[in-house]
């Protein structure tokens, strides 16, 4: 028995016995679906956690410790999402733990400088040569849409280009698809977003070198910013081409356009330095969050002095936040750095994550179901493709009723995917090799009872 919980850590139901387990879980979740959308809207507070991509019905998650998560009656979960990201060390890593604990002894929040902040801004800048200086704020989100305020008061433009299948969060200007042609403008993907801020956002093709040099010929001139995943995560894993970043790199710096890295996701995930130091192209101004929280919520927008020199107090672009900057993120956020910043952390993780994805692969091949898989460091992607995609339109053409069907046999069997074929996943370092091979081996069944 845990502390807090029915299962002990190690314990693995049988796969016999883990659709009775789940069938007794299953009304709890479902009572307790039921009270929430009485005053959530949809029941959850981020939509994709409402399970509606895959169907059924959500877990409501009670705890987690390691590569683990439990259920609210008890059903344990090898979990593969990780918070989306920033459980990069497991859950409830004692270091981790122990900084939190310590930090809320001095309290929860001051509103107030603390040298902690400084402390964690050096370390980015370190990490991250390409960030001269860095702001902190609490979320992705608000990295994103501060960082492209920030490029337009700095070049005095208005109009950004993001990518089809690329996300940067909620902010009106980035909920934006693309229009009929190469040179229309965006069209609103939400309700609620003015057309005339989605005018001033050009969304282009992921990995299309013809399409990017046609657009930075047309209207580089009058562009503010580029905003790009150089490693996506939000149309499932997929990766920039080195071609398709280095010509992006030298076309923003002839048009005297703002390069914006959103590392979001692949910051500290991926390397050491983010996606940046894998590519070797360095960005004018790069957005981090989730890893540099340690599951608390913390972001971080940061880049070239010049252009952080805009922001108020010293200049004439507006941000502020009550939290940023808040002692207990930035004490989970600093511990987490801290570790991951050990030799070989993240060789290791990468070797993990490489094992995870050959062995599902074996096993996809085995079963005679049509799959690929990727990965990079502490992220993967699952593809029930013939290939590895290279946009969000090859993403589109999977075969998303077999994931679903594949997911659900996998959660019935004790292992947690994305509920979502459009997201990518995550290994921790606390996924050792019985973890990784545990889940290969549900995965078989679950890819024979898909094959049909």
């Amino acid at each position: 028995m845990t502390r807090s919980g029915t299962i002990p850590l190690g314990e693995t139901p049988a796969l016999a016995s883990a659709g009775t387990l789940l069938q007794n879980s299953m009304s709890r979740n479902q009572s307790l679906f039921e009270r929430a959308q009485r005053t959530i809207p949809g029941g959850v507070n981020s939509p994709v956690r409402a399970f509606r991509s895959v169907g059924g019905t959500p877990r409501f998650i009670e705890r987690a410790e390691g590569p683990y998560f439990w259920d609210a009656d008890g059903q344990r979960y090898i979990d593969y999402i990780g918070s989306w990201g920033p459980m990069i060390v497991g859950h409830l890593h004692p270091e981790v733990l122990e900084a939190v604990q310590r930090s809320l002894t001095s309290g929860f929040s001051f509103g107030a400088p603390t040298e902690a902040e400084i402390e964690i801004a050096e370390e980015i800048c370190r990490l991250v040569p390409s960030i001269e200086q860095v702001r902190l704020v609490s979320s992705g989100t608000e990295a994103t849409m501060s960082a492209l305020r920030l490029a337009r008061g700095f070049t005095g433009r208005s109009r950004i280009v993001k990518f089809e299948g690329c996300y940067h969060g909620h902010a009106d200007s980035l909920l934006v698809k693309a229009g009929s042609g190469l040179l229309t403008f965006g069209n609103p993907t939400s309700a609620g977003v003015p057309p005339e801020v989605a005018r001033e956002t050009t969304v282009l093709e992921y990995n299309n070198v013809g399409q990017l040099r046609e657009f930075f010929a047309s209207l580089g001139d009058e562009t503010a910013a580029v905003i790009i995943e150089p490693i996506a995560g939000n149309m499932n894993l997929v990766r920039a081409t080195t071609e398709f970043l280095d010509v992006l790199r030298e076309l923003c710096t002839a048009h005297g356009t703002i390069l914006i890295f959103d590392e979001v996701m692949s910051g500290f995930r991926v390397a050491l330095g983010g996606a940046q130091a894998l590519f070797g192209i360095t960005p004018d101004l790069t957005c981090l969050g989730k890893v540099i929280g340690g599951g608390m919520p913390a972001a971080a927008f940061g880049g070239r002095r010049d252009v952080m020199a805009m922001l108020a107090p010293l200049g004439a672009v507006y941000q502020a936040g009550t939290l940023s900057g808040n002692p207990v993120a930035v004490a989970a956020g600093l511990a987490t750095l801290r570790i991951i910043s050990r030799p070989g952390f993240h060789d290791d993780l990468s070797r993990r994550t490489e094992r995870l994805v050959a062995g599902l692969v074996e096993a996809a091949r085995a079963a005679g179901v049509p799959f690929a898989a990727d990965s990079i460091g502490g992220m993967f992607g699952l593809y029930f493709a013939e290939r590895i995609p290279k946009s969000f339109a090859e993403v589109t053409q999977s075969d998303i009723p077999r994931f679903n069907a594949f997911f659900h046999k996998m959660l019935d069997a004790g292992v947690y995917f994305a509920p979502s074929a459009y997201e990518a996943g995550f290994v921790s370092s606390a996924h050792d090799d019985a973890v990784l091979d545990e889940t290969v081996a549900r995965a078989r069944a679950a890819f024979s009872a898909t094959a049909s």
